[in-house]
Parts: C-alpha cells; structure tokens; sequence
C-alpha cells in the first residue's frame, strides 16, 4: 500500500525537478528517503537530479542501490545508461542497453541511447540499424530522422543524408539550428541543396 504522503513529497520533488529545480527536488527525495531507504521512485529520482547536477559518482550510487532492491527496473536502468553515456563510458552503456534489448529487442527508448552511443563509437551502419527499429514504429521523429541523417554523413552518403535531414527539418525548425553547428554536415557546407535546407 502506498502512503499518500509519500506520494504528496513525491509529487513535490517531482514538480521542482520539471522546473530545474535540482536541489530543492533532491531535498524532498531525500525527506523519503529518510523514512524509507528502499523507495525504488526517490532513490532513482535523486540519482537522475544528482545526474543533472552533473554529479555522477553519487548518481550512479543511487541507481546501484535502487537496482540491488529491483534488478530488472527499466526506469533506473535507462538513467543509468544516460549517465555512462554523458560520462563518455560508452562500453558500460552499450552492454546495459544490449541486456536490455536481449529481452525487449523492440524497446525504442533503449534503443534510442544505444544509436547515440554506436554514433559516438564512429559505428554509424550499426547505429542507422537502431535507428531503422525506431523509425519503423516513429517514422516521423524528427531526432532520429536526424540521428540517421548524421550517420549517413559521416558514412560520405550525402544523397541519403539530405533526404533525411529534409524529413527532420520537416517536423521542426529546430533541426535547421542543429544541423548548422553539427560537426557531421560539415563536409557538407559548399553543397547547394545543404545550403537551402538550413537557411
């Protein structure tokens, strides 16, 4: 049984962490915490707002301790993913996210870090594969479409490219943006069709 007080200084936690309020969040996963050390939904919440603080030492501790408690939960895993990748422990990251697929191969959230981190790897086909699971169920998402097109550019292939970044700037301006200060399109920057997608 849930304690509705608990879930009132959840809820209050939550509401400050959406407004990037990470302390002030940590404070009331903590105030939890104190009553119960095994709250899977704080531990996991302070370890993700210790992640945005960039504190990632004591945000990995607070997964480990969430995962001893449940091994399987997909919603610590996924933020323990997300703090290996911003660590740049790209080898830790992509054997959680193959565990992970192991069982749930079509798990798009997984498999949207596992493209991102096979990008960072210069993998760039295994990463369009990820990618190509995604699209099948978002053909429209727009930073896959993206992901995908950055792939493509670095592989050289500048036709397949350009369609796919015209797809992605097509579901947001923003896309423009990203692709001028992306490092991948920069071979790109004299070509005329590139040229006018981003302007």
């Amino acid at each position: 049984m849930i304690d509705p007080k608990v879930n009132s200084i959840l809820d209050e936690g939550n509401r400050l962490f959406l407004q990037g309020k990470f302390q002030q969040a940590i404070a009331y996963y903590d105030k939890i915490l104190d009553e119960d050390p095994k709250n899977i939904s704080s531990l996991n919440n302070k370890g993700y707002a210790l992640s945005k603080l960039k504190d990632f030492t004591r945000a990995m501790k607070y997964y480990d301790l969430a995962l001893e408690l449940c091994p399987d939960d997909l919603s610590v895993l996924i933020n323990k993913i997300s703090s290996f990748r911003k660590q740049g422990n790209l080898l830790e990251a992509l054997s959680l996210c193959d565990n992970i697929l192991k069982n749930n191969s079509n798990y798009n959230v997984v498999l949207y870090h596992k493209e991102r981190i096979l990008f960072s790897m210069h993998k760039f086909d295994e990463s369009i594969s990820c990618c190509n699971g995604i699209l099948k169920d978002y053909p429209d998402n727009g930073d896959v479409l993206f992901d995908k097109a950055s792939n493509f550019a670095m592989l050289s292939n500048f036709d397949d490219a350009l369609d796919l970044l015209e797809r992605a700037i097509s579901q947001g301006i923003e896309y423009k943006i990203k692709a001028k200060k992306s490092k991948s399109f920069e071979n790109l920057s004299d070509n005329v069709r590139f040229q006018n997608l981003i302007s």
